[in-house]
């Protein structure tokens, strides 16, 4: 099976380096094949024929980083199909005229509790839009993202989990990546 895993904080102003060969080697190390890196913020396409829960292989990842490296960096999972199921959710990719540079995606780690979904549903910071569908918050910023308030701390501490965000253009080519096992 096929799957991404979405690092959060790596190599972002000096801190928490880790180089992608690196990175490459040490899921090579936990058995994965076909063992892939995208850009430098830590995207990883891998294969596994093991039979663990996303769960489980985000708490691997991450224990693995911890003992290779020496710092702790939360890893989110998703599967070829929820990559795939993301992609199609998006309601503001579905807008006629789209914007890409203005579209983003938010990946949560787990499921928030609906009193905390009901909490910032009632929350909103025009022009710029959020929608939460399942353990992802698609998000347009009019701006730019480094503009909005609507970051990863943002949705950390509304939401109670953890998260990491990529912008459209690095979804889709995570996308195709998983997809045509390039």
């Amino acid at each position: 099976m096929r799957y991404i895993s979405i690092l959060r904080g790596i190599n972002v102003g000096g801190n928490r380096k880790i180089r992608m060969a690196d990175l490459k080697v040490m899921f090579e190390s936990l058995g994965f094949s076909n063992v892939r890196t995208y850009i430098q913020s830590g995207n990883v396409i891998f294969e596994s024929d093991q039979m663990l829960s996303t769960t489980d292989l985000e708490k691997n990842i991450q224990q693995s980083i911890s003992e290779s490296f020496g710092f702790d960096v939360p890893v989110i999972v998703r599967t070829e199909e929820e990559m795939a199921k993301s992609i199609a959710n998006n309601p503001f990719w579905k807008e006629k005229d789209a914007d890409i540079d203005r579209l983003h995606l938010t990946f949560l780690k787990d499921l928030p509790v609906s009193e905390k979904l009901e909490k910032i549903s009632s929350l909103a910071f025009p022009p710029d839009k959020f929608e939460i569908i399942g353990r992802d918050v698609f998000i347009f910023c009019s701006a730019g993202y480094s503009d909005s308030k609507l970051t990863n701390q943002f949705f950390e501490s509304k939401l109670g989990v953890q998260a990491t965000t990529r912008n459209w253009k690095t979804v889709m080519k995570l996308h195709e990546l998983v997809l045509f096992n390039i």
